[in-house]
Parts: structure tokens; sequence; C-alpha cells
């Protein structure tokens, strides 16, 4: 345990926390391909159904049972379960949105709720560099900046592949993050004042990223959607998880990771 300046102490090593970090990224980084595969198939398959209409359902009711199934598996073991509470249901003004109202439905609108949930990782990750580098968290310990370097990075990634999928489908991609309930997350990170804090804060949204995802794979009707899903969502987990580590709360697994915590649609602002 290591205590910084203005007394957060971090309850694991900072070895322990770089080695976790370590495996995080040779996770994310395995995941790579399929998911880049996958988010190919799906700018496909929103093209032909723009062009020829609904294709068969049979394979998502395979895809449903094998890789919905494998997702919410591996986000099992990984969830704390008993972690932070989740703004999906926040009443915040809307923040403003990169695109036109209402340009994105059916699974593009998931795609688009899934890419401003990357965005928004990304910016809160960023946010808590920014405030560390100019000394509003106190002591910000290397490991801890690497973990927080190395998921921004991968949410990233993932925001990266949704946004190809956007544009392959003629819409525009999402660079902000058109969510109502980003105003509150944007001030919550403006007063934290250590990082136990910000932890915090950033377990909330991988909670909510990793809930959605799953949520998905049971409610999204392309196979290649399903399976993109639930290849992003066992790495946001990991991020939950080592977060918990962070702040010493044991990521007990459970049985079946609930999607209480999932983002609806309605918080999209476009």
């Amino acid at each position: 345990m290591t205590t910084t300046e203005g007394g957060w102490e971090l309850p694991v090593s900072e070895r322990e926390l770089t080695i976790l970090t370590r495996e995080m990224d040779e996770a994310h980084r395995q995941t790579l391909p399929a998911m880049r595969a996958s988010a190919v198939d799906l700018t496909e398959e929103i093209r032909a159904r723009q062009d020829h209409g609904p294709r068969d359902a049979s394979r998502r009711r395979f895809l449903l049972g094998a890789g919905g199934a494998a997702a919410a598996l591996t986000l099992a073991a990984c969830s704390s379960g008993k972690s932070s509470s989740s703004s999906s249901g926040s009443p915040s003004a809307a923040a403003s949105g990169s695109t036109a109202a209402g340009q994105y439905t059916g699974d593009l609108k998931v795609v688009a709720l899934a890419t401003a949930l990357e965005n928004q990782a990304v910016g809160a990750y960023q946010a808590a560099l920014d405030a560390a580098k100019a000394g509003k968290l106190g002591t910000v310990l290397p490991a801890v900046a690497t973990f927080i370097t190395t998921a921004m990075g991968q949410h990233a990634d993932h925001a990266k592949a949704w946004n190809a999928v956007l544009t392959g489908a003629g819409k525009a991609a999402i660079t902000d993050v058109p969510l109502s309930n980003q105003p509150a997350t944007l001030q919550a990170l403006g007063a934290a004042t250590d990082v136990g804090t910000v932890a915090k804060l950033a377990l909330s949204l991988e909670d909510q990223a990793a809930q959605t995802y799953l949520f998905a794979t049971y409610n999204v009707t392309s196979p290649a959607g399903i399976a993109t899903a639930a290849t992003i969502a066992p790495v946001e987990a990991m991020h939950a998880a080592i977060l918990n580590y962070v702040l010493g709360q044991y990521p007990v697994p459970d049985d079946f990771l609930p999607v209480d915590k999932a983002a609806s649609p309605t918080l999209l602002t476009v």
C-alpha cells in the first residue's frame, strides 16, 4: 500500500498495478484483429440492409447463443458486482452533438451510443491526466498514470472502430460526446481532488460501457454488431476490475453480469 500526497492510498503495490495493466494491454491487443474484422462485417451488413433489406435472422440467433453467451461469461469473471452507481439515466442538460439530430436509427443508433461512450471515457481519462499535470490530484504514481494512458488508448481504438462503421454506412463520425450525462460527468471530474475520486468516476463509466455492450449482444439485430460488442466488452470489464483493485474493492465475480448500469440510447443527443 502506497500513501500519496493528499492522503490517498493505493491499496495494491505499483508492481501489481503495472502487471495488471500489462495483462490488460495484452488482452486488448489480442482482440484487435477480431474487433476490426467484425466491424468491417458490420459495415457490410448495414450497407447490404440499406440496399436489399434485413438479412436472415438465423445467424443472429446462433451468435446470440455463442458470442453473447461467451461475452456474458467473460464479463462475469471480470465484474465487481458491487461497484459504482450509474449515470445512465441522468436527466442532465443535453451536450452539444457533432451531427444533425435523429440521423442514427436502428443498429446505427447503438453504434453511435457506443462511440459516444468510448469518447466519453477517452475524455475522462485525458481530463485526469491534465488535472494530474496541473497538480490538482496530489501525487499521481507512475503506475497509475500508465494505467490511465493505456486504458485511454484502448477506448480510442474502440471509438475508431465504431466510427469506421458509421462512416462506412454513410453517416457522420462522432468526435465529441453527444450524451445528456456529459455535463454532469465533466462537473464531477472538475471537482475531483485526488486519484481515488477520479478512479470512482472512471469505474462508473467502465461499468456502464461493459454492461451496455453486454446488453447490446442481446438487443441489436446485426450478427456482426453482436460480434463486435462481444469482442470489446471483456476489455471494458478488465478496466473496471483493475479500477476496483485501485479502490481497494476486490472484484468478486458474478454468475451473471447485470445490465442495470447499461446506458440507454435515449442518452444520445444526436
